[in-house]
């Protein structure tokens, strides 16, 4: 990834605050003729290994599960708006952009093939998604025979990370009043991702 030393984001809680904020990543791998992605939820176990580690699944009758013998990319992206040239002090020329935050994780996924820990995982996915939800759904609510063959059609894996890069672009080569401004008319343009990513230029 493209990442000027000014938008380059290298601390861990970051990087880890914006996977688990969206968590709905890209993984891509090699593939012949042409590379595979495929668009998958993810859990981060912050704590198992020096930069943490991704579990994810697929469904066994996807084919990318088959280039798990190299490394794959898995892509975050977080929040992202336009950004107009009236926001900035009308002391020069500006052009157009785009502000955004994202994050790539590496490494080299190995699969999940002991029927408990295929399970356990699982049930991590679905704590964390319905964290909060009342009532909540788990899967001991459903016939057992049931999700032992849901778990048969699936694919389960984590993905030790070998190396984290993210790119916070949020206007850090504009000037400390342009970058003021840009993030105050972000968070009152009444989207999401504008309210977000004003947050995250506070936060800088």
């Amino acid at each position: 990834m493209y990442t000027p030393d000014a938008f380059a984001e290298t601390e861990l809680d970051s990087l880890h605050d914006l996977i688990e904020s969206y968590n709905f990543g890209m993984l891509i791998c090699h593939g012949e003729p042409t590379p595979l992605v495929s668009h998958l939820p993810f859990v981060l176990d912050r704590l198992q290994g020096p930069n943490g580690t991704l579990q994810a699944h697929m469904a066994r009758a996807n084919p990318q599960w088959q280039c798990f013998d190299g490394d794959v990319l898995a892509v975050f992206r977080g929040p992202h708006a336009y950004v107009s040239p009236s926001w900035y002090t009308p002391d020069a020329p500006a052009v157009p952009t785009w502000n955004y935050a994202v994050v790539e994780a590496y490494g080299t996924p190995r699969m999940v093939e002991n029927p408990q820990a295929l399970r356990a995982q699982q049930e991590r996915l679905v704590a964390a998604n319905e964290a909060g939800r009342s009532p909540s759904w788990n899967m001991d609510s459903q016939p057992a025979a049931y999700i032992d063959g849901m778990l048969k059609g699936i694919v389960a894996f984590e993905i030790p990370i070998d190396r984290l890069e993210g790119k916070f672009k949020l206007s850090q080569n504009r000037s400390a009043t342009d970058q003021r401004q840009v993030a105050e008319a972000l968070g009152e343009s009444g989207s999401e991702d504008g309210l977000a990513l004003s947050r995250l230029m506070d936060a800088e």
